[in-house]
């Protein structure tokens, strides 16, 4: 533990640095005023410089926008903004859809509902409008932003689940407003997709598709390979990294090892938190790592790779689902890289939470450490962040 003094208007502010396991995470309501908070995900859509957040409500049937207030008042309830009424989202995330430079939002619903959704911005208020390419086609469980063809704007890369499910793009036209223009293309089957991100995995100049599906017999961690053919269309070369041995949730990004290169976490239901260590640049070859659950912790579902105290050495924290009585939220530290030894600190608690969903590692606060976002759904504690410990003011 240690002190720095900073200088803000003439006075000596000490910001204490550290963290003991003692250290409570307080928690910041955002929104619970509706059903089912179903993931959220990040953008600053004003420019401010402020992180913005878009969640689909999934009892709710509601797409609701949060703007950031700003870090004095990221601590209360957030000014919000219904973009939609949709059935049964699973997914929801910022686009700039026709390359306006203000955000559209997308969303995936499964349920009955089984379809996509543009949300338009109409000055105050949103319009929606179901995608005819998407519309009744599967359970659409997660969509990311890419622009493939270079053509027309942005693309997305949407997976489903179930019966039939498939992982593809959906091919922006030359007017993104025409919403019957917008084409799907298929790109390999799978059980149920969880994670997906567009990355450059073999170092190569172009963006790869990365993604986890939790089911079935293409079950695992995989890439999709980029490539044109001498015509110029995209061409996808499928690459498994791990997992097919286990119903892999979310994942992550980050230098666990630091040797310089991007290593993957996952998230495992009923099983590991497991991460994969990068050999060599290429992507092809991987090295995997087993991290036990603590017995007293829910199964597995959202990860993230960052460094929570500020040591030099990056963590890992994690939440969970069935956590009813067991913890949903915790973050594991180790002395050095080489360590196989994790020590586990609580962040939720054992009192509320019974189903904790994606992760998200922003500066809320902007005291100079991550904090953390999520969102919980059974409990209804809504969309929420965990202000992290280590600075203390």
């Amino acid at each position: 533990m240690f002190k720095t003094a900073t200088v803000i208007a003439g006075c000596f502010v000490f910001i204490q640095i550290g963290f003991a396991e003692e250290s409570v995470w307080v928690r910041h309501t955002i929104d619970n005023t509706s059903r089912g908070a179903d993931g959220i995900r990040v953008a600053d859509i004003n420019s401010d410089g402020h992180p913005d957040l878009v969640t689909g409500w999934e009892e709710g049937g509601q797409i609701r926008v949060y703007t950031n207030p700003g870090p004095k008042a990221a601590d209360s309830a957030w000014p919000l903004s219904i973009a939609g009424h949709v059935a049964s989202p699973e997914d929801a995330v910022f686009a700039d859809l026709d390359g306006d430079g203000q955000m559209e939002v997308v969303s995936c619903c499964e349920g009955k509902n089984r379809s996509v959704y543009f949300h338009w911005q109409n000055g105050e208020s949103w319009d929606t409008v179901a995608v005819p390419a998407m519309k009744s086609q599967g359970l659409w469980m997660f969509c990311t932003p890419m622009n493939i063809d270079h053509q027309n704007g942005i693309d997305l890369v949407v997976g489903a689940k179930g019966n039939n499910a498939q992982l593809g793009w959906l091919q922006s036209p030359s007017d993104p407003r025409e919403i019957s223009e917008w084409t799907w293309h298929p790109l390999t089957e799978v059980g149920w997709i969880m994670s997906i991100e567009v990355t450059d995995m073999d170092g190569d100049g172009d963006d790869d598709i990365l993604y986890t599906d939790r089911k079935l017999s293409r079950r695992g961690l995989h890439w999709l390979e980029y490539e044109r053919d001498g015509s110029g269309t995209p061409q996808w070369t499928r690459h498994t990294i791990g997992g097919t041995d286990r119903e892999v949730m979310f994942l992550s990004q980050g230098d666990l090892n630091h040797d310089g290169q991007s290593d993957i976490a996952v998230a495992v239901k009923n099983g590991p938190i497991t991460w994969y260590e990068r050999v060599g640049a290429s992507g092809q070859n991987w090295r995997e790592h087993e991290i036990p659950m603590p017995s007293d912790a829910g199964t597995g579902k959202g990860i993230a790779i960052l460094d929570i105290d500020l040591d030099g050495l990056n963590d890992l924290v994690f939440s969970c689902e069935h956590s009813g009585e067991k913890r949903g939220l915790e973050w594991l530290k180790r002395d050095n890289v080489m360590s196989d030894e994790w020590s586990f600190i609580d962040i939720a608690g054992l009192e509320d939470g019974v189903k904790f969903d994606l992760l998200q590692t922003i500066d809320l606060d902007q005291d100079g450490d991550l904090d953390l976002l999520t969102c919980e759904e059974r409990d209804n504690l809504g969309v929420i962040w965990y202000e992290n410990p280590t600075i203390s003011k």
